[in-house]
């Protein structure tokens, strides 16, 4: 696989922008589990973390992710910038994760 700069900075020490390539995002669906709910439920009577719904948010992160820095590459870039992750509930029970960044060639 090509080897692509990712920073959620908009500069790159040491190297200048030569063109923008434009936006590229990569994004996922998670939908919640029946089984995860009900642990996650007593979870909340008794506090602490809810490792199953942090470990799917884990993966869907790295899943947008790839997909962001895949488009990237289709563009033949060297870096992406500026990224940003954000959620969206799309419907009860499931999410979105997208991930987004600047695709540019370096100089």
């Amino acid at each position: 696989m090509t080897e692509i700069i990712t920073t959620t900075t908009s500069e790159i020490p040491g190297r200048n922008v030569a063109e923008i390539l434009g936006v590229v995002k990569g994004n996922t669906v998670r939908a919640r589990h029946v089984g995860r709910d009900i642990a996650a439920g007593f979870k909340t009577l008794v506090g602490g973390e809810i490792k199953s719904y942090t470990q799917m948010t884990i993966q869907a992160r790295e899943e947008s992710f790839n997909r962001m820095v895949n488009e990237a590459v289709e563009l033949k870039a060297d870096a992406v910038i500026n990224i940003r992750f954000t959620t969206s509930v799309v419907m009860k029970g499931a999410a979105e994760m997208l991930a987004y960044g600047t695709a540019v060639k370096l100089k």
